[in-house]
């Protein structure tokens, strides 16, 4: 209420920002209440000039109108109130108008009755109401300055009235009074907020007027306009720019043919073209619609909004909105949208259009009773070329079997990656399972012929894996888990072969993560143990070493074969912590040994590239106390493809303590002579495949021992015979060259306690 009236302020607006609402509406009225206080005076004169006299009268309507035309120029001095501060001398000389003609329109209440009847004062009376209720309904804009006017003229009618001895009308004019400074307040405050949800629209005008100027100076986008029959109006540089032309040359041209480019003589439009036209015709707003225009030949898109002009009598004038160029946005996002679904190494579906295929495929199955099935495709032996030869390399050769794939797809067929050197193939309607069989066969025979790449000639199989739904599962989760497990199988068979689900693969799939679980458990409930396999002279058949070989005799599952739980060590790099402990029992246990004994312990490549390698040896050593001669590591030729660099520096850091590094399974592998030429290993051993090849006559066998005997000597190096299993084998061997021979045929693999007990018996020893 203090705020309405002009006492204080409210809230973010101040005391001259109220004012600077109110006041300017008083200067349309300024001359009116001039006027209506001159008419309402020569009223009074015709029912009191007669009875008070003319120079009384005089005077008294010569006040009035004086003080009337003060507050006239003061008002119209207040017309550009809200655009300055308002001062509150303003506010003052504008209050002392209304309290001024007040107390002249008092002066009469009390006076002029006291010379006429009482049909004079009820007339008189009548006046007071005119001025109260019009001040209050029809001068708002300074409701203090009214509420001074009625309190004035109404107190003395009151008094007047109780004087007279209508004391009835007296209470009724006080109840008058009341109501009229209520409803000045409430009048006020309606008026007040009304100027401030102007106030807010035009400030909100202003903000869209500056942003429009902001938005067509700064912004890469432009607005356009047409008319009625869809011509151009109002074009702006930034849209005349857009259309390549000037803007003398647009104005006034139909903006269907300016866009269409060569296709406006044809008829034949793009549909987004044809979709404006329609949002043109009807009439009706539209946001944020892709176009394709041609714009002098170029093929470009916008993306336009516009909202239909109406007059202030509701008749379409025509169409305005904005508009910008994405034609950069939408090859970004058509180019985001690729790489979403498509690998970009090889081009083909990724792994999420490859789901959303199998998807679609087993919901056709289900739909028409047909079958769906999914292939799982693992590239053998990739993993040795990105090691050997660099991932570079390794990114050709993928690219290369991405084209293979893709040239044996019939139809109804889609190949993809998953990622790394696996693939997949959506099979999306199958006519019967041989139908996968045969599929499986070429693409193993063709992912298995050699590659080029970068003047290397390089060899990889492939393993399949494969599921046909809805059999083997119905939904894309289940589908994809079986497949792998097919794969798996597969691999687990070798490579190079195409296996199907079966549900025994679940079996095999669980047992290997209950294997796991408790191969995990092992060290710590002390279920391992090691059994040592001797090596012997060749001549003299003594034994010059053992070879340390882990056992588990799991407390869950019982004794598992090493052929089981190395490879789910490896895969799991639980190899590591087996391998140190390994190390550390061999050692131990090798301690009791005669001084000339040695022990072979296998170091696997996980935990050889372990940073803490060299140490784990040194504190295996020293907690044992054995001398580092005879401790002899046993490395295969993988090591070296897995990060040739780190293998070596490890090799060398324990050869300089005094322990020799024995290279196993040699002539398995890949390209072991460089690292042979480069790093002194103490002896080679011949794998068990060459020694039981030799026994049967096979020349190549036969070559490649002496080849390796022949070069192991003018290396200084020792050779071990592994897998001898007869004394014909044995003898070969030792006509052959071999140094030291291994095998079931001099001694298996033994507890501790049992090679123990070899030393305490020469004869056991020899034997």
């Amino acid at each position: 209420m203090s705020a309405v009236l002009g006492l204080s302020d409210k809230d973010d607006f101040n005391w001259a920002r109220l004012r600077g609402l109110q006041y300017p509406a008083l200067a349309k009225l300024a001359f009116y209440r001039f006027y209506v206080h001159a008419i309402l005076a020569i009223f009074v004169g015709q029912i009191y000039i007669s009875k008070v006299g003319f120079p009384g009268f005089a005077l008294w309507t010569a006040a009035l109108l004086a003080v009337h035309w003060r507050g006239t120029r003061i008002d119209l001095s207040l017309t550009d109130a809200d655009r300055r501060q308002v001062t509150r001398s303003e506010f003052a000389r504008q209050a002392t108008t209304a309290i001024l003609s007040g107390l002249l329109w008092s002066v009469a209440i009390v006076v002029f009755p006291l010379f006429g009847t009482r049909d004079d004062l009820m007339a008189l009376m009548m006046i007071v109401v005119i001025l109260t209720s019009g001040s209050v309904f029809f001068f708002t804009a300074a409701p203090f300055s009214i509420i001074c006017f009625i309190t004035l003229i109404c107190l003395a009618a009151f008094g007047q009235l109780w004087l007279a001895g209508m004391v009835h009308a007296a209470v009724a004019m006080l109840l008058f009074l009341i109501i009229g400074l209520l409803g000045t307040v409430e009048v006020g405050r309606t008026f007040l907020t009304a100027r401030f949800a102007e106030a807010a629209v035009a400030e909100k005008e202003e903000v869209v007027s500056l942003l429009l100027r902001e938005f067509e100076e700064n912004e890469a986008d432009w607005l356009w306009e047409v008319d009625v029959s869809r011509r151009l109006r109002s074009v702006s540089p930034r849209f005349a720019f857009a259309l390549g032309r000037p803007q003398v040359e647009v104005e006034g041209m139909p903006l269907l043919e300016l866009v269409a480019g060569r296709s406006w003589a044809s008829g034949q439009f793009p549909p987004s073209l044809h979709d404006l036209a329609e949002r043109l015709k009807t009439r009706e707003n539209f946001s944020n619609i892709l176009v394709q225009v041609s714009i002098l030949g170029e093929e470009r898109w916008w993306e336009l909004s516009g909202t239909p002009i109406r007059d202030e009598r509701g008749r379409f004038t025509g169409f305005r909105g904005v508009g910008s160029d994405v034609t950069e946005k939408r090859e970004s996002s058509e180019k985001i949208a690729y790489l979403a679904r498509f690998d970009t190494l090889t081009h083909l579906p990724n792994r999420l259009q490859l789901t959303e295929a199998l998807g679609e495929a087993l919901r056709h199955a289900e739909q028409w009773r047909t079958r769906g099935a999914l292939m799982m495709v693992d590239l053998d032996r990739f993993k040795s070329v990105n090691d050997s030869l660099g991932h570079m390399t390794g990114d050709k050769l993928l690219a290369q079997v991405a084209a293979r794939l893709k040239s044996l797809m019939g139809e109804n067929q889609l190949c993809g990656r998953l990622g790394g050197d696996e693939f997949a193939i959506v099979i999306r309607d199958l006519p019967k399972p041989e139908d996968i069989d045969e599929l499986g066969k070429r693409l193993i025979e063709r992912l298995s012929e050699p590659y080029q790449v970068d003047q290397h000639t390089l060899y990889v199989g492939a393993s399949v894996g494969s599921a046909i739904g809805p059999r083997d599962g119905k939904t894309v989760e289940e589908l994809m888990r079986n497949a792998d497990l097919a794969l798996y199988g597969a691999k687990d068979a070798g490579g190079g072969e195409h296996r199907r689900f079966e549900p025994m693969l679940h079996a095999f799939a669980e047992e290997r993560r209950q294997l796991e679980v408790a191969l995990r458990k092992a060290l710590g409930r002390d279920e391992m143990e090691l059994h040592y396999q001797p090596v012997v002279d060749s001549r003299s058949e003594s034994v010059v070493s053992f070879e340390a070989l882990v056992r588990w005799n799991s407390a869950d599952h019982g004794f598992i074969s090493p052929g089981k739980f190395i490879p789910l060590a490896e895969d799991t790099r639980l190899i590591v912590p087996i391998g140190q402990w390994v190390m550390r029992k061999a050692c131990e246990e090798a301690r009791n040994w005669p001084e000339h004994i040695k022990v072979n312990v296998n170091v696997s490549p996980e935990q050889l590239i372990e940073p803490n390698f060299h140490q784990d040896v040194v504190e295996a050593l020293a907690a044992s106390g054995l001398k580092p001669e005879r401790l002899e590591v046993e490395v295969t030729e993988s090591i070296f493809l897995r990060d040739a660099t780190v293998a070596r520096n490890a090799l060398e850091q324990i050869m300089a303590l005094g322990c020799s590094v024995a290279l196993d399974d040699f002539g398995t592998g890949y390209s072991s002579l460089g690292y042979i030429r480069k790093l002194r290993f103490s002896t080679i051993k011949v794998d068990r495949t060459f020694v039981q090849g030799a026994a049967q006559g096979s020349a190549e066998s036969l070559a490649i021992i002496n080849a390796v005997v022949a070069m192991a000597k003018s290396l200084d190096m020792t050779t071990t015979a592994e897998g001898v299993e007869t004394a014909e084998e044995a003898e070969l061997i030792r006509n052959l060259g071999c140094d030291k021979i291994q095998g079931y045929y001099f001694g298996r693999p033994m507890p501790s306690y049992e090679a123990q007990r070899l030393f305490s018996n020469p004869q056991q020893l020899r034997a």
